[in-house]
């Protein structure tokens, strides 16, 4: 039996040699935890794309192979699965930092929506995480420009967060910078807004996401629904159909194609189940349709979130050592 090879991780400097064929995705979830020293690891996920560009979330109960559609060597990357719903109270450093490095990455891709104000007061603390106090000698005009932290922004923009971050976050360090860009980006309401693109039965774009506090509607970068996860009764879906029920409605999106649909509806199951219960015993396995209609089945196999805070709450130890801000993660053979 020949062995299989994992060729990239994003995100960390790594090395894995040879995975067995038979390797399931905790094994190599474990892996990057261990190289990261990562204990707070239940918020993350280990998500790749198919040749098809649908994304998936690893499941670790699975052969890894069994999940790839293509060839090795293969692509994958570490995310936040589950987005704290306090991320300053997160136990650790480095725990916050890669929560920290994925909020400034949903910042860049238009995922953290937020008015210029807050855009920029964000932006100033990345600054101030990356290059600290502002120094005339080493900072000319227009030094924030260097950066990327949105899709696009204006001049305007630029120079109002070059202004908070030469005079109002003089003396932060780092640490300080990003718990307080977690504060401040915890506080908006798209924090945590993974977007799935779907079409409403007007055929209008929009998008669904699901948060540490309920599910969402985004339509032209504006909420237009949003039900707490004690509200939501059913999540269903058949084909690229998808259903949300309320105790007083229902609603209904279609997606591109019916493994989109599907991955939506098992990304909707693990959120509810993550937030929602008060114990992981208490996660029950869900059906995608009707009782006497074949349908997806799927369950939910993690710890819930306040399982998770609760065993963060017993960590001890002295905080490891955080050895990069690049963060980019390669496993090769």
């Amino acid at each position: 039996m020949i062995p299989r090879t994992v060729s990239q991780l994003c995100h960390v400097d790594f090395c894995v040699s040879l995975f067995q064929r038979d390797a399931k995705g905790q094994w190599l979830f474990e892996q990057v935890c261990q190289h990261l020293n990562l204990l707070e690891k239940d918020y993350f996920g280990i998500r790749f794309v198919d040749p098809d560009k649908q994304r998936h979330w690893l499941e670790f109960s699975k052969a890894i192979t069994k999940q790839m559609r293509s060839q090795p060597p293969y692509t994958m990357c570490l995310r936040v699965k589950f987005y704290p719903p306090d991320p300053a109270a997160l136990k650790e450093e480095i725990t916050r930092y890669l929560v920290f490095l994925q909020i400034k990455r949903d910042l860049y891709h238009g995922r953290l929506l937020c008015k210029s104000s807050d855009a920029a007061t964000l932006a100033a603390f990345i600054l101030q995480a990356e290059i600290g106090d502002y120094d005339p000698g080493k900072h000319p005009e227009g030094y924030s420009s260097k950066f990327q932290f949105f899709p696009k922004h204006s001049e305007r923009l630029e120079r109002r967060i070059a202004e908070i971050h030469k005079s109002e976050l003089i003396g932060q360090s780092p640490e300080t910078a990003e718990l307080n860009f977690l504060k401040k980006a915890q506080t908006l309401e798209t924090y945590g807004v993974d977007p799935h693109p779907c079409k409403d039965v007007s055929g209008n774009a929009a998008f669904l996401a699901f948060t540490p506090f309920g599910f969402v509607v985004l339509q032209g970068n504006r909420r237009i629904h949003f039900l707490k996860w004690n509200e939501v009764t059913k999540l269903k879906f058949e084909g690229k159909t998808f259903h949300i029920y309320d105790q007083k409605i229902i609603l209904t999106y279609f997606a591109p194609t019916p493994e989109a649909c599907k991955h939506l509806w098992k990304c909707g199951v693990e959120n509810q189940a993550f937030y929602q219960f008060e114990k992981s015993s208490q996660v029950r396995t869900v059906s995608s349709s009707n009782l006497f209609f074949k349908g997806s089945r799927f369950r939910y196999n993690g710890k819930v979130a306040k399982e998770v805070m609760e065993q963060s709450a017993k960590i001890r130890r002295e905080p490891p050592e955080i050895h990069s801000l690049s963060y980019k993660y390669k496993i090769s053979t």
